[in-house]
């Protein structure tokens, strides 16, 4: 994905901010974009899987929670699972009852994920816009939106991120370097810390990457492309902690 259809999708994305003009200040809709755009990517990336997590769920409720969640994180092949009965399409099928039922669904993600959902402070907004009538048409616009990982990898998830990230930074009239730290700026970064590392280019030799301030994972996604670069028959792990 080039980053001119990054800028694009970001453009789509933001101008379904149209919609929250009036209820919303400009310096707002990002307390609304932000976390729709993560949870529909998680949507999305769940969609292969969603039906067997379900099955699974069913056989194995009655067991302790860390016993169901490691075997449904073998299924989706990540720490993001959903055990609810919805999904981001089926939260549309009873439009006056999508407040409840996009809470439903965000309280059928796995720990992790809803740690990371609660600090957007989502749950305010969703009753916020069902007072104001714009939570189903902003749902509905966002279920348009393809953020599958066949067209939208790990990478330029965190570009496009990013990017939202910039605009509404500019919209707040904030830098948005406050937010994030430049790819260039990255890219460089891990040159210089694995420079030296003459390991990299032996077979079978393993890095684990940490990044203790982790955001939009810009740190991570480069510095396992640059691994990969010196010699992609090694293995490798990346983890991170925001």
């Amino acid at each position: 994905m080039s980053p001119q259809t990054h800028a694009r999708l970001a453009n789509f994305i933001w101008e379904i901010c149209n919609l929250l003009r009036g209820p919303y200040k400009r310096n707002e809709y990002r307390k609304v974009i932000l976390p729709l755009t993560v949870l529909r990517r998680f949507d999305c990336l769940l969609e292969p899987t969603r039906e067997e997590v379900r099955r699974q769920y069913q056989r194995l409720k009655k067991r302790s929670e860390p016993v169901i969640w490691a075997a449904l994180r073998q299924i989706t092949d990540s720490p993001v699972v959903n055990v609810s009965p919805f999904s981001f399409a089926s939260v549309l099928d009873d439009p006056d009852q999508a407040a409840p039922n996009l809470n439903r669904y965000i309280a059928g993600f796995s720990p992790e994920v809803r740690e990371v959902l609660e600090k957007f402070a989502f749950e305010k907004e969703i009753e916020r816009m069902d007072e104001k009538n714009l939570l189903f048409a902003v749902l509905q616009r966002f279920r348009s939106l393809d953020l599958s990982p066949g067209r939208v990898d790990n990478l330029q998830m965190g570009y496009l991120f990013e990017e939202l990230i910039r605009i509404g930074a500019e919209q707040a009239n904030e830098e948005a370097g406050e937010h994030f730290t430049p790819r260039e700026v990255i890219r460089l970064m891990v040159n210089l810390l694995f420079h030296a590392d003459e390991d990299l280019a032996t077979p079978g030799v393993v890095r684990a990457i940490y990044d203790p301030a982790c955001g939009t994972g810009g740190m991570l996604s480069v510095a396992e492309q640059y691994i990969r670069e010196q010699n992609d028959r090694r293995g490798f792990c990346s983890t991170g902690r925001t």
